[in-house]
């Protein structure tokens, strides 16, 4: 079974940065999809970045896009997530996920079949 733990969380003020890291505990090659989600309370968890390991293809969501980068460490079996001019509307749980189908989609939650336990992210004005 995949395992999936996510570091780097943390607190930060408006504006910061910080790196999210996700480790794989075993390479399974199956699994070319990895992204990153994210749920603050009382909302839904919200797909925000993914990464497709055979083509190094990403996606972002809008909320994102050119603030976040997504990368995978292939040695190291390790995907980031880049997150700059952090705003209080991103602070949430974030979360690793993975699945081995075709097409990986940030939009298709109910692909990913392994899942991290999340790494919290708080942003202060």
């Amino acid at each position: 079974q995949v395992q999936l733990v996510e570091s780097g969380g943390g607190s930060v003020q408006a504006g910061g940065s910080l790196r999210l890291s996700c480790s794989v505990s075993r390479h399974v090659l199956s699994h070319d999809c990895m992204a990153w989600f994210r749920q603050a309370p009382g909302k839904e968890r919200e797909g925000i970045a993914s990464f497709e390991s055979h083509n190094g293809a990403t996606r972002y969501a809008d909320s994102v896009k050119g603030r976040f980068t997504i990368s995978k460490d292939s040695v190291k079996n390790i995907l980031y997530l880049q997150m700059n001019s952090l705003r209080p509307e991103d602070s949430a749980g974030y979360y690793c996920a993975a699945h081995g189908r075709i097409g990986c989609y940030i939009e298709r939650e109910s692909d990913y079949t392994s899942w991290g336990r999340g790494t919290e992210v708080a942003v202060s004005m």
